[in-house]
């Protein structure tokens, strides 16, 4: 129902920007890879720990000066509360639409058509927002606030046909299963149970290229050829692959709070929260869907 990658629309991993990308082997005669038309990045702090990409902040020179991040001053810089404040804002928009779009469109047998191309609908266009956002070079929260809104329209009507259709109670399961996905990879993370380094961020990539490769490939056999097309998403194979979601969500994750950490430590510019927000939110949608994909799976083979 819904195949594409967080990962891919996140800035803070695009090749535009030295901020979290991997990528900055220098070129003959031109800056590192990955760090042309950034104003905030000059180095990349998993190949260069000691350097600061965001050298060119107003904000960062004493990280200059002395070559070490510095506590963040008072104005200008992203903190944890400025994270915190605009995920909630991100995660309660999509809330309070997804339960709207679960009261407000019906999907008994006379209106499920209905309701769920409206859902389809706003699907597409929070993949556009989303994808919009992911080629600006700066964040923009009402941008990132109506993607939430329509992606919240698609996961109501997604949740109330599962929920009322396949599995009373699928939703709750599938919200508590991303909850503690979240949890569990935070306290992984802080643990230092997680290492985010150059070699975790090629596999993701790597195993999250594959796997959208594949969904894409089963999603035209279905379109084209009827039925499960090639039966990813579908039977024991379906579960197989929902895990796998499950666990590239959870790298994902990963590679978010890293990404928080190195803006909060490096003096990242305040509008980077909204960044942030966005990738935790894209994030924590994916993990969702594949909770819901395999809890409808389950119930489907009883």
């Amino acid at each position: 129902m819904r195949s594409r990658n967080p990962v891919f629309s996140r800035r803070g991993f695009s090749r535009d920007n030295g901020y979290a990308g991997f990528n900055t082997a220098p070129q003959a005669g031109g800056p590192a890879v990955g760090t042309q038309g950034n104003p905030y990045a000059q180095g990349n702090p998993y190949a260069q720990p000691s350097g600061n990409p965001y050298a060119q902040n107003p904000y960062a020179q004493q990280d200059l000066q002395y070559g070490v991040p510095q506590a963040p001053a008072t104005t200008g810089r992203m903190t944890m509360d400025d994270v915190v404040l605009r995920t909630a804002t991100t995660l309660g928009t999509l809330i309070v639409t997804a339960a709207l779009a679960w009261a407000l469109l019906p999907v008994d047998d006379a209106h499920i058509s209905r309701s769920y191309g409206i859902g389809v609908g706003a699907a597409l266009i929070g993949m556009v927002l989303a994808f919009v956002q992911s080629f600006k070079r700066k964040a923009s929260p009402a941008l990132i606030v109506t993607y939430a809104a329509f992606e919240g329209v698609f996961l109501g009507v997604v949740s109330s046909i599962v929920d009322n259709r396949i599995a009373s109670g699928a939703a709750m399961q599938a919200v508590i299963g991303t909850m503690a996905v979240f949890a569990a990879v935070l306290i992984a993370y802080k643990a230092g149970w997680i290492r985010v380094n150059r070699r975790f961020y090629g596999f993701v990539m790597a195993a999250a290229l594959g796997f959208v490769l594949l969904m894409a490939v089963n999603l035209l056999f279905a379109v084209f050829g009827g039925g499960d097309g090639l039966g990813f998403r579908s039977g024991g194979l379906g579960i197989f692959f929902g895990v796998i979601g499950i666990i590239l969500g959870a790298c994902f994750l990963a590679l978010d709070f890293k990404q928080v950490e190195d803006g909060i430590a490096y003096g990242a510019p305040r509008e980077e929260a909204w960044l942030a927000a966005f990738g935790l939110t894209l994030t924590l949608v994916w993990i969702y869907m594949e909770f819901l994909r395999i809890i409808a799976i389950l119930n489907q083979s009883d």
